[in-house]
């Protein structure tokens, strides 16, 4: 049966064994930064070495396995597979998922790079001499290479082993979940509370990196707007509170409320600067380049994929190419499993291609905005002063590229409340689901919580500051990944034989039904013509479910029991749904369901008032206009499983025929268990409140309309 779960204080919902390990190690950084920082500095620097020295390989290999395995999975017929159960929806229209999704992922690291990184790679490449028409293609090839497929392969991977897990197998939405194929039940242990630890100082670190990035470019503009306001960490740590402070309305307000309104708006900010620059800068040079340098991008991944400089040693891949992996791997946690929160009922390719294939064709036309527009202006318009000031304060490129263009002054203004956006956008998303980590899953927590750790957010990154700036941050970002990139090469392989086997259930079901004949209307054809033309309401359907369906489940339950089948029927009166829950007799697989829910649909055009409720056969949908809830609505009594809806109507069925159908469906099932090669290991007993909770795509928890 189910493993011991680990009590879980519902008034807070905090899971002890991950919350309190994670608190101490962060706060033991802290304290050893505070009491130390040159001394925290120097061990940053030098354990920074040494994984950049020895594991250089390592991160790039596991990055194109990351990239391999999406892109495969996406383009199989695993990619049909909905993350929900079948009859999901998704839950936010595609604006609204790609608003929450790119801002979460890396808004304010293209503001902060998008001049930058060009210009300081056409300064000084990686090969060959700087500051040449060679220099300025491969620093625009460098810099699609570091933002391309390969981050939002790995923010992908996290986001679809999450919401695969949570949403179509009822596990916990959190990093322990990945492993649930490979370990079973034991992933609420040790293992699991410890991968869960992982993930969080990773998400940690690696929004500390965000933040620290961002409030220097803040006090960066601010002293571009009044150099009155020096650039120092007291500004940046003040900065940081102020900030800080501002996220906790929105971490308040909630998903719904404060994260999705706070990432349209960064959309609609970050989209008119893009567009401002891109029509007042060299149009027509950045639509070539655009084109020109994405097909130079597919045409040389798979070398710049495999290319550690073997034969040159040098710092340039530790400081560009390993940190934003490394960087993208400590922060895909949270971004993975922000996506995922986000991804319910969309299908696999769906996720996959939406998650890859736009963002990524938008950051290349960001990069070819603003890093186009700035070499330009140092090729051929004589700006090269940029270069050495970008060299000397990387967080000033993007103002002074401004200053090279009109409206200087409001447009800095704005991009300075842009970059603040998205500074509270990170923080408070990051704060939803490192809470939901710390506690085991749990989606809604107290805001408190939450408030808790978006203020341990901005102290971790200020700290990092005052230790030694970006090269710190740097530092923990790389080492922090080292060892989730481990979790995610487990994780992937934990996905695929998931998926293995549940297209072998599809085959060995498909099998079955050959040679059983599924449940369905009636034989009776009276019976069956009145199922038809017969469009019930809601007192009819909701009278059938609760005392027809309720007692024949009932009386099956019992028949199971005396067979040596534990079982049980229950019925949610408050939404209408009976279920048969039968226990079946293998370790670590998951107990057979078969439900009966109330679901409204809206009344077909051609249902005249001749039809329905006055074509009563024995006794089916007899009612009159007065007992209709609402003349626009019919309602039917349909199947689930555990995977999701069969769309099939099971009201007027006789007691004989509603057991016949559940007893079809079992057989099925145990022959699946069978012939199944290996153990299917969803058991989740200790987390049946989220095995029968109601969907919460719209489509399912309130109306599906047809």
């Amino acid at each position: 049966m189910a493993a011991a779960q680990p009590k879980v204080n519902w008034k807070t919902t905090i899971l002890m064994p991950v919350f309190i390990p994670s608190v101490i190690l962060i706060l033991l950084l802290v304290v050893a930064t505070v009491s130390n920082p040159e001394g925290a500095g120097n061990v940053f620097s030098a354990t920074l070495a040494y994984v950049t020295r020895n594991f250089g390989w390592f991160y790039m290999l596991s990055v194109a396995v990351f990239l391999v395995f999406i892109v495969l999975v996406a383009t199989t017929k695993w990619g049909n597979i909905k993350l929900g159960p079948d009859h999901s929806e998704p839950q936010y229209s595609f604006v609204s998922w790609f608003a929450m999704l790119f801002s979460a992922g890396y808004g304010i690291a293209l503001l902060f790079f998008g001049v930058a990184e060009p210009v300081l790679h056409y300064a000084m490449p990686p090969q060959g001499a700087g500051q040449t028409l060679d220099a300025a293609k491969q620093a625009m090839q460098i810099t699609f290479f570091h933002w391309g497929f390969h981050i939002w392969a790995i923010y992908g991977l996290v986001g679809l082993v999450l919401a695969y897990f949570a949403f179509r197998h009822g596990l916990p939405l959190s990093m322990r979940s990945a492993l649930y194929p490979l370990i079973g039940k034991r992933i609420h242990g040790p293992i699991g509370h410890t991968v869960d630890i992982v993930a969080i100082l990773g998400t940690m670190f690696g929004l500390a990196t965000s933040l620290g990035l961002s409030v220097m470019q803040i006090n960066t503009g601010l002293n571009y707007l009044w150099p009155s306001i020096p650039i120092n960490n007291t500004v940046q740590v003040i900065a940081i509170a102020a900030i800080t402070g501002l996220a906790l309305f929105s971490v308040v307000a909630g998903l719904d409320k404060g994260v999705k309104n706070l990432s349209i708006l960064n959309m609609v900010l970050a989209t008119a600067l893009m567009l401002f620059v891109f029509i007042v800068g060299p149009t027509l040079f950045i639509l070539e380049t655009f084109l020109q340098n994405t097909g130079a991008y597919l045409n040389n991944i798979i070398e710049r994929t495999f290319n550690l400089q073997a034969y040159t040693r040098s710092d340039w891949i530790g400081n560009w190419t390993l940190f934003i992996f490394g960087w993208t791997i400590a922060w895909s946690p949270f971004v993975g499993l922000f996506i995922a929160k986000i991804s319910r009922g969309r299908t696999i390719r769906q996720f996959v291609f939406g998650v890859m294939l736009v963002p990524t064709i938008f950051t290349f036309f960001w990069f070819s905005v603003f890093g186009e527009t700035a070499l330009y202006a140092i090729m051929n318009q004589g700006y090269t002063s940029l270069i050495s000031e970008v060299q000397n304060n990387n967080a000033i490129a993007l103002f002074k590229l401004l200053e090279h263009l009109p409206l200087t002054s409001i447009v800095s203004f704005l991009t300075v409340i842009l970059i603040i956006t998205f500074f509270v956008t990170s923080s408070d998303s990051a704060s939803l689901v490192i809470d939901s980590l710390a506690a085991g899953g749990i989606a809604n927590t107290p805001a408190t919580q939450r408030a808790f750790w978006a203020i341990l957010e901005g102290v971790v990154a200020a700290v990092l500051l005052l230790a030694g700036g970006l090269h710190a941050l740097q530092s923990m970002t790389i080492i922090s990944a080292l060892p989730f990139s481990i979790i995610l090469l487990i994780s992937a392989v934990g996905m695929w034989r998931a998926l293995a086997i549940e297209t072998h259930r599809d085959k060995s079901l498909e099998q079955q039904k050959q040679h059983r004949p599924t449940g369905g209307p009636v034989n009776a054809w009276k019976k069956r013509l009145a199922g038809i033309v017969d469009y019930p309401d809601l007192n009819h359907v909701k009278t059938y479910i609760t005392e027809d369906v309720m007692s024949t489940m009932k009386r099956l339950a019992q028949g199971l029991d005396e067979q040596g089948w534990p079982a049980k029927a229950v019925l949610e009166s408050d939404s209408c749904r009976a279920y048969l829950e039968v226990e079946v007799h293998k370790p670590d697989q998951l107990d057979f369901l078969y439900e009966v829910r109330l679901r409204d649909y809206e009344m077909p055009a051609f249902a005249s008032p001749s039809f329905g409720s006055s074509n009563n056969v024995d006794g089916i949908g007899s009612t009159d206009a007065a007992t209709h809830e609402s003349s626009a609505l019919y309602y039917r009594a349909e199947v689930f499983l555990q995977r999701g809806g069969l769309e099939y109507d099971v009201y007027g069925y006789t007691q004989q025929e509603l057991i016949s159908d559940i007893l079809d469906h079992f057989e099925r099932y145990l022959s699946f268990l069978q012939i199944s090669p290996g153990v299917l290991p969803w058991k989740m007993a200790e987390h049946d409140e989220m095995l029968h909770e109601k969907p919460d795509d719209e489509a399912a928890a309130q109306t599906s309309k047809r």
